[in-house]
């Protein structure tokens, strides 16, 4: 993957999740709701298999995404990590602007 790519892929998964975590936190009046669920989302961008099996196989899904989880490659990590730095931020100024007296937020 060229260096541009990467750049590119890190502001928009910063960007993309940031939105989403913002969204989310204003809606349901919660700072840190997304936060908590992104290793959700980790798990389903990384897994092949269907989110039903996490109910139904256990013993062998659990397994099968920890281990491709720990064969990511650096730049996934890395984009990976852009996007939860974006919930992070999100949080953060969610509770900036209520601290500053927004009622919406």
């Amino acid at each position: 993957m060229d260096i541009v790519q990467l750049v590119i892929g890190m502001i928009l998964f910063f960007v993309l999740f940031f939105g989403i975590a913002f969204l989310l936190n204003m809606l349901l009046r919660s700072t840190w709701f997304m936060a908590f669920v992104y290793p959700v989302v980790v798990l389903l961008i990384v897994d092949d298999f269907p989110f039903s099996h996490y109910f139904t196989q256990p013993g062998t899904s659990f397994p099968a995404v920890f281990e491709m989880i720990l064969n990511l490659k650096l730049v996934d990590i890395l984009i990976l990590s852009s996007g939860f730095a974006g919930t992070i931020v999100s949080g953060i100024v969610i509770r900036l602007l209520r601290k500053s007296g927004y009622q919406m937020f």
